[in-house]
């Protein structure tokens, strides 16, 4: 089966985890988010959330190690199926075997390593939308128009996402807006072939923005932990002569390691006041800001 995407179209344990990855240097005292760094001591304590380390997947691979935080609640099959391959040693050694300038690093075939291979697992059926209400808050960053109406654009979690305003909330019968996340670079989401519902084992890390992809593929989770390495994966397709791909080492599960072994990710929190503070400092002259996917929520690691 070929898990190519058809749009237009990772970690050693010898060293510990804590002194891997995009860790915050308490010398330079400041924190590293999607390709920039803000002074910490302008953020409050209170500002920063904790990832929760059974939602963060360790991808070690031969630049550093990449942190995805994983989303549950927006893709929960999809979330248990990677963390149930992850902990089986599924991913462990598997090369990215297409990987795109511009575009993204595809990687999770277990089986034979070229993409067309895939777990014993189901096949998972699509979840390219959800479901929210206010227990689910997006900062809002602008609005554009889909189909003559208006849809909102920011962020839930360090998520970039889409939704209907969720004052329409009101009028639907669970009390709930549909949602859907963005392909902006550092976002995760799952191949599959023509078929919606065939996802397995295989996955995709974005380099960059691909909006083509919204609402055709199954967002699961997005890089909190060394972005900075995600352009650095060597381009090609698996079988191209003098292609050598890179590959994860080993994928975890942060809560499956020893607590000294365990990074810690933190994300600023984009419904806290310090986030509005940062953003002005995003915006344009105009007082509008950029597109989402030009956006870095800041993150750091202990």
């Amino acid at each position: 089966m070929i898990k190519q995407v058809t749009t237009a179209l990772v970690f050693s344990l010898a060293m510990p985890l804590a002194m891997l990855g995009t860790a915050c240097s308490a010398q330079e005292n400041v924190a590293e988010s999607n390709d920039v760094t803000v002074q910490e001591n302008n953020i409050p304590a209170e500002a920063w959330r904790k990832v929760d380390a059974e939602n963060l997947l360790l991808i070690d691979t031969a630049y550093g190690v990449i942190g995805v935080e994983l989303y549950p609640e927006l893709a929960p099959a999809h979330v248990e199926q990677v963390k149930a391959l992850a902990r089986s040693g599924f991913y462990d050694n598997v090369p990215f075997h297409r990987v795109i300038e511009g575009f993204m690093n595809q990687t999770g075939d277990g089986t034979n390593g070229d993409g067309s291979g895939d777990s014993d697992l189901p096949d998972l059926k699509g979840n390219f939308t959800f479901r929210r209400d206010n227990s689910m808050p997006v900062t809002l960053i602008s609005a554009r128009q889909e189909g003559g109406k208006s849809i909102d654009v920011g962020f839930y979690k360090s998520l970039p996402v889409a939704s209907q305003p969720i004052a329409q909330a009101m009028l639907t019968a669970d009390g709930k807006v549909t949602a859907y996340g963005l392909h902006c670079k550092g976002v995760t989401s799952m191949a599959r072939t023509n078929d919606p519902d065939s996802a397995n084992s295989q996955f995709f890390l974005m380099r960059d923005r691909a909006s083509h992809l919204d609402r055709k593929y199954t967002i699961w989770g997005n890089t909190v932990m060394g972005h900075k390495f995600l352009r650095r994966f060597k381009v090609g397709n698996a079988g191209e002569e003098g292609f050598v791909p890179d590959q994860m080492n080993t994928v975890r599960v942060a809560a499956d390691l020893a607590e000294e072994d365990r990074p810690k990710a933190y994300v600023m929190k984009t419904n806290h006041p310090a986030f509005q503070t940062y953003l002005k400092k995003e915006a344009k002259a105009d007082g509008s800001y950029p597109d989402i996917c030009d956006i870095s929520v800041p993150t750091k690691t202990e």
